[in-house]
């Protein structure tokens, strides 16, 4: 009898043993909270895998076909990355912040007349803020992702970088879809509107009539519907944001590429679109609410300010007066 309960102390001993070893070889699990490595596979982009520097990364037998990377090389510097796209959204607004500081606001010559001109319809104002707010969002939450790990995750528990990295996943994901039909209606609806016109050169040379010193100031250079800054940002915003689309697709359902080559690609041209599109909206933000007195009311009720648009549109206001 006692060596029956003897047996049964060594029989746990040796299950917590065993269960130990064979947690020591199990093959690691990524996880959100630790250390941060770089992995070289087969000449292949360096990844970033959160598992702890002192694992040994199971072999693939995932052969890949890219010996030469050329730019796609840079990818390499996963902190450089993070760094350039904080600098494309938060560098950008301090930047443009200071201009306005030291240049001022682009004011009304006339003020405001009090009689306001139709310029948007309620559709166009919709898709624009369905399209705008979860741009926003995007932007926000894809920085978090892209350089939480170095930034955030030393100031936070374990547990806490877990749930707010997963949380920023879930709702960049989810803000994809409302981005993607606010994007492609503006683009197909405002591309008529959009179109170069003669007087774009003179509207540059004259920065827009926006700078308030020198022989700039007082300048109100002629412009249709769209201006031509408004154009760049446009045409910009639908090369990039394609590029946004199709590669942020391929990287929530990468059974849509069937190499790894075309995952990395996507990856790289997602990381390049969203430092385009993160500092152009920055731009164009504080264009609207900040630096062109009267503007934000347009993408409020859809209306503006007759001397608004006597000033920033003439060449339209003309029109539709005729009209």
């Amino acid at each position: 009898m006692k060596n029956r309960f003897g047996i049964l102390p060594a029989l746990l001993l040796s299950g917590i043993a065993f269960g130990a070893a064979a947690h020591d070889v199990d093959s690691p699990k990524p996880q959100l909270w630790s250390p941060v490595t770089h992995e070289v596979v087969q000449a292949d982009i360096p990844e970033i895998r959160g598992v702890a520097a002192d694992h040994v990364l199971p072999a693939s037998d995932w052969t890949v076909n890219q010996a030469d990377l050329g730019a796609l090389d840079t990818l390499g510097n996963a902190q450089f990355n993070a760094d350039l796209l904080l600098f494309g959204v938060f560098g950008v607004a301090l930047l443009f912040a200071l201009f306005v500081m030291i240049n001022g606001k682009a004011k009304l010559t006339h003020g405001f007349s009090g009689k306001m001109v139709p310029r948007w319809s309620k559709t166009d104002v919709a898709v624009h803020w369905l399209g705008g707010i979860a741009c926003i969002g995007l932007i926000l939450t894809g920085l978090v992702m892209a350089a939480g790990r170095f930034y955030l995750d030393p100031l936070m528990m374990e547990s806490r970088w877990q749930g707010l990295i997963s949380a920023m996943v879930a709702w960049h994901n989810f803000l994809a879809f409302p981005f993607i039909v606010g994007a492609l209606v503006m683009m197909v609806k405002w591309a008529p509107k959009q179109m170069p016109e003669s007087c774009d050169l003179a509207w540059f040379k004259a920065c827009g009539g926006y700078l308030n010193f020198g022989g700039f100031k007082g300048k109100h250079p002629d412009a249709g519907f769209a201006n031509a800054g408004e154009k760049l940002w446009f045409w910009c915003f639908t090369l990039f944001g394609l590029v946004l689309i199709g590669t942020g697709l391929v990287l929530m359902f990468p059974a849509l590429v069937s190499s790894k080559d075309a995952a990395n690609l996507a990856l790289v041209l997602h990381l390049i679109g969203a430092l385009i599109v993160g500092a152009f909206s920055v731009v164009h933000i504080f264009m609207a609410t900040i630096m062109s007195e009267g503007g934000m009311e347009c993408m409020v009720s859809g209306q503006c300010d007759e001397n608004w648009a006597k000033q920033h549109h003439n060449l339209w206001y003309d029109s539709l007066r005729r009209s």
